[in-house]
């Protein structure tokens, strides 16, 4: 088995490398490759009369850094392949080294003895630079490959391969998702050596800084307060626990599971309005009400010892691969219908192997109100073929319904009232439902229109100086005609408009 030691060039000048890293280097009678000849080593090695080859043709050819480190990776094993090898990279070969991990992940499958060398990390030649103690916590990230879900605000992040303004402007705009614009960070190049330059800027400066090369890595700072994080899931939480502890608020303390259902309803149907009104501002903080309330039962529920948010998280991430195999499986939907359809034998299978849920309305529309409730039920119900093809006998059922209705008003039945206005109401949304439209949607726009025309109402009444009570049914009626027209009008001149 042909051997492939690897080692590390260390961060800066020949006097930093390791002296037993120098000996392979000056010693061994092996081919000697460089993932790139780019560093300051390089020259002294040149000096020292040490032949080597290197990848830097590579970078090339490739518009992918993966397709880059591919490359290097298949090349050495296959030169590894025909004799034993020595394969440099800048740094320590553990650290920040793709090709590296490349290597010994295939190595052993091609029949080459991947071995590490040693070098020396540019991390302590850093941290030396920025005057920072790791043991509170450090990431060491790669400025290529930078996601936001990554990065963990309340540690010290090194973010090494900040090598040109291209990546240092990726770098930027995902750290602007998490810091201010403004945050101080940190651009540290040639770390250690005699060459070393540590400069701070504000974060928005980042790709515009002329210096940049492959020596370079930034630096940025724990967060230093609360305030700078709001943006993270975690600091809401953590605001939720406060307010519910020993030192926290009277009213959220006092709050249970029952008493919160309220609010949530509230909170939902004030984010139904403001997407209705395609109002984004108040989209936002209307989800944030949401959540809120999501998180307060979590907290209540952490805090009686039954579940946390990490279970609540759990079960909803657990749930959705389970019905999507078509995306995170083998199973295929090519359409939303085959998605719904697959969907739907999921849940299926799922209430069979609960023995307990044996009525096939036992779980549609919990916790709903009854008119979205009753729209569920109807539609479950559908699904089996207890259903109208045609909103027309639907329509013949609501007439049906509002005869037995006025009947009951005439004979003055309070709680047979009740049972038929019920089915009359039970009726119309079964009619919306066959003719496509959501009785939630149809009722929130007769709101919206009665609120606009009502409004209007008010506006002549004020206009007339005289107060709501002089005014009789046929005036105010006569102003409710009047929003009507001018609503008509309006649509009318839009329409010209758009002709």
């Amino acid at each position: 088995m042909n051997e492939l030691l690897i080692i590390g060039l260390g961060a800066g000048q020949l006097d930093q490398m390791p002296l037993g890293v120098y000996k392979q280097l000056k010693n061994t009678g092996r081919p000697l490759f460089l993932r790139t000849k780019e560093h300051p080593v390089v020259e002294e090695l040149i000096d020292e009369q040490i032949a080597f080859s290197s990848f830097d043709e590579i970078y090339e050819k490739h518009d992918q850094f993966a397709a880059v480190y591919e490359e290097i990776a298949e090349t050495l094993l296959e030169r590894a392949a025909e004799s034993d090898l020595i394969y440099a990279v800048p740094g320590h070969p553990l650290v920040a080294e793709r090709t590296v991990q490349l290597l010994m992940e295939r190595g052993a499958a091609r029949g080459i003895d991947v071995k590490i060398g040693g070098g020396q990390s540019f991390l302590d030649s850093l941290f030396t630079a920025v005057k920072v103690d790791p043991v509170d916590g450090f990431q060491l990230l790669d400025g290529t490959m930078l996601r936001k879900e990554d990065i963990m605000i309340h540690q010290h992040i090194i973010i090494s391969q900040v090598f040109d303004a291209f990546i240092a402007s990726d770098v930027k705009l995902t750290l602007m998702d998490k810091y201010p614009d403004d945050y101080p960070v940190t651009i540290v190049t040639a770390a250690g050596s005699e060459w070393e330059e540590v400069k701070e800027i504000p974060l928005f400066e980042l790709d515009r800084q002329v210096e940049l090369s492959n020596l370079t890595s930034l630096y940025v700072p724990p967060i230093p307060s609360r305030e700078y994080a709001y943006k993270e899931f975690s600091t809401l939480r953590e605001i939720i626990a406060e307010l519910r502890g020993p030192k926290g608020c009277p009213w959220d303390k006092k709050q249970t599971h029952q008493s919160l259902k309220k609010y949530l309803i509230e909170e939902s149907y004030e984010l139904l309005e403001a997407i209705d009104h395609d109002d984004i501002d108040d989209m936002t903080e209307e989800l944030g009400d949401v959540l809120l309330q999501v998180l307060l039962h979590a907290q209540i529920g952490e805090d009686d010892g039954m579940f946390s948010i990490e279970d609540v998280i759990e079960s909803i991430s657990e749930k959705m691969i389970r019905r999507h195999p078509h995306v995170f499986g083998n199973a295929k939907a090519d359409s939303p219908a085959e998605v719904k359809e697959n969907w739907e034998k999921i849940k299926a299978a799922e209430k069979g192997a609960n023995k307990e849920k044996v009525t096939l309305l036992a779980t549609v529309g919990k916790g709903l109100p009854a008119l979205l409730k009753a729209y569920e039920y109807q539609k479950e119900a559908g699904k089996v073929g207890f259903d109208w093809d045609q909103p027309g006998p639907a329509i013949e059922k609501v007439r049906e319904e509002l005869q037995e209705f006025e009947l009951e008003l005439a004979n003055d039945n309070q709680q047979e009232q009740l049972n038929e206005l019920g089915d009359l109401l039970f009726a119309v949304i079964n009619v919306s439902r066959l003719a496509g439209i959501h009785p939630e949607e149809a009722l929130q726009t007769a709101n919206d229109k009665f609120s606009k025309r009502f409004s209007y109402v008010e506006m002549k009444v004020l206009e007339s100086g005289k107060p709501f009570e002089e005014f009789d049914l046929v005036q105010l009626d006569q102003f409710w005609n009047e929003a009507k027209t001018r609503e008509v009008r309006s649509v009318s001149d839009g329409d010209n408009e758009i002709r």
